[in-house]
């Protein structure tokens, strides 16, 4: 079955505010999770990001040259690898989906102010709904709570 295809419209905040939260309440509900990142830098500076984000809390997470990518609650990663068997996968800063049959949930996230990442956020949005995946829009409103709108 395809999966659950998310779209995350970013212009108020930028990646950094609003991954974090994301990725807390995929852990809240269980799940593991995959952050594909579109080049090896911007991977690095997510895996130094989610360490720092917040004062008293970090998000617990790894990459292949931590190790133990089988036990990591969240993966990074610039590849197709899913080495800790997440259901929930992150695309972000230009990465894009390859399938949608490997996971329950596909979320892509792509910068407003970009027209590149416009431009490959509807491609990906019409590969989803030709593979049969529900695809939702979010995008947020003026109070920065996300609304559906498609």
């Amino acid at each position: 079955m395809p999966a659950e295809a998310l779209f995350y419209h970013l212009e108020r905040q930028p990646l950094e505010n609003v991954l974090p939260t994301l990725l807390e309440r995929t852990l809240e509900r269980g799940w593991r999770a995959v952050v594909e990142a579109g080049t090896p830098d911007r991977l690095e500076a997510l895996n130094q990001w989610l360490w720092t984000y917040k004062p008293e809390s970090f998000l617990g997470h790894g990459t292949k040259a931590d190790g133990h990518s089988a036990a990591q609650p969240i993966y990074l990663t610039t590849d197709a690898d899913n080495p800790n068997g997440a259901k929930v996968r992150f695309f972000v800063d230009g990465a894009t989906p390859h399938s949608f049959d490997a996971y329950d949930r596909l979320v892509v996230m792509f910068d407003g102010r970009d027209t590149d990442a416009v431009a490959a956020a509807r491609v990906a949005w019409k590969a989803a709904k030709a593979a049969g995946s529900t695809a939702t829009y979010w995008q947020q409103n003026a109070e920065g709570r996300w609304e559906k709108k498609a």
